[in-house]
């Protein structure tokens, strides 16, 4: 089924009404608020279509309808309409940095509350990172009946141990066995690289036998790298999404509010693409189960010619994807040319 300019239209209105009311709508009230030329009879036949094209939905039996997750990604990759910063946003956005330009934790933390300021949603920024520690190396050694101790080298030269308390201490051959196989799978990843599938691939070439000991490396080692990091991460109107409707749950509210303060998941969350393009997670594309019902826009900023971070808001799947998009472009664009002009650039 093609997608004819009136169903485009009509999707249109879905959007912007529920991005704006956080209610469904109905072709009735679709034809009487938007001026599209055709009758509540055509509309909720084109409705129809949507729908069976998966592209919106009906929350409940007598309701009208929503857009959908697949409905949110055409709008934003097709059908959005971006607009420019106005001349106040762009002053504001321009006086933070300007403002703390000297010290780079005071300019992300100040950009984290303009954001949030700005676009009414819960906002996180990192510092700029050179480069990420990684792993070189790793060594399992006996040290008693029930311990081994977990020696790990990482790529700037720095050396790691932690004892691993078990109820039994595998034999060398074992030890040594699993001490180069997670050395040959981790090598050169950084702790955002190592993910479920890699624990799994690793524990199936070990043997199930030792899946808690592969587990229990592969934790330490991650924990390990995190700390290594020590990557600042500034975060902002934690508060503001729950100011939405869609998260009046308490259950739900909470889930999302201990997820925000998860340092590790905040990381996670702005991932390590440092892609100069915008990137827009919508929904069920989440990765992290506890933001499902989140959209989650993120940038990249840039000092110098090789430290990159990242800025990412988060908000309810039917956020106002064009006024974030605009001042996300905006406090980028300040911030890579005011670094810029003070580097000589």
């Amino acid at each position: 089924m093609v997608l004819n300019e009136r169903k485009i239209k009509i999707l249109e209105a879905i959007i912007t009404d529920y991005i704006a009311t956080a209610e469904p709508i109905g072709s009735r009230t679709i034809a009487k608020k938007y001026d599209l030329g055709i009758s509540s009879a055509t509309i909720r036949n084109e409705m129809s279509d949507l729908e069976d094209l998966g592209l919106i939905i009906q929350p409940h039996t007598s309701a009208g309808r929503i857009p959908s997750n697949r409905g949110y990604r055409l709008y934003v990759d097709n059908l959005m309409r971006f607009r420019e910063l106005t001349k106040e946003e762009t002053l504001f956005l321009q006086e933070i940095i300007v403002n703390n330009i000297n010290r780079i934790d005071y300019l992300m933390q100040e950009t984290a509350k303009a954001l949030s300021i700005l676009t009414h949603y819960t906002t996180v920024v990192s510092e700029p990172k050179v480069e990420r520690a990684k792993l070189k190396h790793v060594q399992l050694i006996p040290l008693d009946e029930t311990s081994i101790i977990l020696v790990m080298v990482m790529n700037n030269k720095t050396v790691k141990n932690q004892v691993i308390h078990l109820n039994k201490s595998p034999d060398m051959e074992l030890l040594n066995k699993i001490s180069v196989l997670v050395s040959n799978k981790l090598k050169s990843l950084d702790f955002e690289e190592i993910d479920p599938m890699i624990i799994n691939e690793l524990i199936h070439a070990a043997g199930p036998k030792s899946a808690n000991l592969i587990q229990a490396v592969v934790n330490i080692i991650r924990d390990i790298m995190f700390s290594e990091e020590n990557i600042q991460v500034y975060l902002s109107g934690a508060k503001n999404i729950l100011s939405y409707p869609e998260f009046s749950d308490l259950e739900k509210a909470k889930t999302l509010i201990e997820a925000l303060e998860e340092k590790e998941l905040l990381i996670t969350l702005l991932g390590k693409d440092h892609s100069d393009s915008m990137q827009i997670v919508i929904g069920e594309e989440n990765q992290l189960e506890q933001l499902k019902d989140c959209s989650i826009i993120k940038a990249t900023y840039k000092v110098g010619n090789s430290s990159k971070g990242s800025i990412g808001v988060i908000g309810p799947t039917r956020m106002d994807y064009p006024q974030v998009i605009s001042v996300l472009n905006g406090i980028v664009k300040n911030i890579n040319s005011v670094i810029n002009a003070l580097s000589g650039g």
